[in-house]
């Protein structure tokens, strides 16, 4: 019966092969319109910040204590969130010259601590690569000169990896695209294929009478074609 009910579905989705391969080509060429025409890419630079041993300290003893370590890393969560306060943002935009408000240049701005390690990475987002990479950049000098410096007078917050001009979008990949349009298309044309024969109301065999009516079905008369072809005519 397992075995039966397969072979029903399989020929359920054979019969509308062409439906479901008609809707999945509709959902490409969409996703082809969307990948190629309405998205519009999106650059992303990042900038690295560390930080190390003070330099008070660190012509007395160049080794870096536990205790160090583990202040610098307590400090990496709340420099994280100073990076985005206003007053930076606010620096930023002022010294870039740059249209944009500061709730704008939040929502561009990605702040991120690596796991155990007393780094931060600044990510920024815009449509302009060059711009990207002047922001993070920017942000990066500006956290430096007025936060660590002036807020809590310390000077081991270093750059050691400056955002480049990223030359491909990051928001970009027309392949996974087509792909994710292409499966959402077949799960699409699946879900109509289920929905037609359930509403089809038609008795296609036998079976179909069977169950249905709870009647066993004596004899059937076969369809067949009498036309014949005649000088060329049927």
């Amino acid at each position: 019966m397992e075995e039966l009910d397969l072979k029903d579905l399989f020929n359920m989705f054979w019969v509308r092969k062409l439906q479901i391969i008609l809707i999945v080509a509709i959902f490409v060429v969409i996703g082809v319109i969307y990948s190629y025409a309405i998205l519009k890419p999106e650059y992303r630079s990042t900038t690295s910040i560390l930080l190390a041993k003070s330099n008070t300290t660190q012509s007395e003893d160049s080794t870096i204590t536990s205790t160090e370590i583990t202040l610098n890393q307590k400090l990496v969560s709340t420099y994280s969130e100073l990076l985005k306060m206003d007053t930076v943002l606010t620096q930023v935009i002022n010294n870039l010259n740059i249209n944009k408000t500061t709730d704008q240049l939040k929502n561009s701005i990605q702040v991120s601590a690596k796991d155990d390690t007393e780094i931060i990475e600044i990510s920024v987002t815009d449509s302009d690569r060059e711009m990207a990479q002047r922001i993070a950049n920017e942000v990066a000098q500006v956290f430096i000169s007025q936060v660590a410096k002036e807020y809590y007078n310390m000077d081991n917050v270093y750059v050691v990896n400056p955002a480049q001009i990223e030359s491909e979008p990051y928001n970009i990949n027309h392949i996974k695209d087509l792909v994710i349009f292409a499966a959402v298309g077949f799960v699409v044309a699946c879900i109509y294929v289920l929905i037609a024969n359930m509403l089809d109301t038609t008795v296609k065999s036998t079976d179909d009478i069977e169950k249905k009516l709870g009647l066993t079905v004596l004899t059937t008369i076969p369809i067949c074609d009498f036309k014949k072809a005649k000088g060329g005519k049927k």
